[in-house]
């Protein structure tokens, strides 16, 4: 490295993330394996959000970074799930008219994410041997968009939230490969 190559960080405008691609531009026949379609965690950052973040701010979070979706967090422990369709949707309003809130710029994503208990998971060792049309089949079936795949830690209490599954993205993917053929 030459002299000089280094620069302060304050010299730009503030970092952001890589827009993330779609399994790099991979596409699935409804035959391969389903982890294949998956947002691993162990190769990939999880996208998160504090409970308390302004719901406009996610959904400009989840721009930026090219997800529908963002685990929330509190403390480093996730305590729920927030999508697009729940801060576009009717959730806000719905919020409003039964809290002591009038202004949308008050709405928290804690507010109105699905929390923790009521989030829909499978297991990270049953989804290896599940096919990408069949997982698709399955979002579909439950009208889920999104689905948490847990692995269980013998040495520990608390599950390890292993990755997630886009049900939007894995119809992507699985359209791509009719396109391209």
């Amino acid at each position: 490295m030459k002299s000089g190559s280094l620069v302060p960080a304050a010299n730009f405008n503030e970092g952001v993330l890589p827009r993330r691609s779609i399994s790099d531009g991979q596409f699935l026949d409804p035959g391969d394996p389903a982890i294949h379609a998956i947002t691993d965690f162990t190769r990939e950052h999880p996208a998160t959000v504090d409970e308390e973040r302004q719901i406009d701010g996610a959904l400009e979070d989840m721009i930026r970074l090219g997800v529908r979706a963002l685990l929330v967090v509190r403390e480093q422990r996730i305590v729920g799930l927030i999508t697009s369709y729940d801060i576009q949707g009717e959730r806000p309003l719905q919020f409003l008219q039964s809290s002591t809130y009038t202004r949308h710029q008050d709405i928290r994503v804690g507010h109105i994410m699905t929390p923790w208990d009521k989030l829909l998971a499978v297991d990270w060792e049953s989804v290896q041997s599940v096919r990408a049309g069949e997982l698709l089949h399955v979002l579909e079936e439950a009208e889920m968009t999104h689905l948490l795949v847990i692995e269980r830690s013998k040495r520990n209490a608390s599950p390890i939230v292993r990755a997630l599954v886009s049900r939007a993205r894995l119809a992507r993917q699985l359209r791509g490969l009719r396109r391209a053929g």
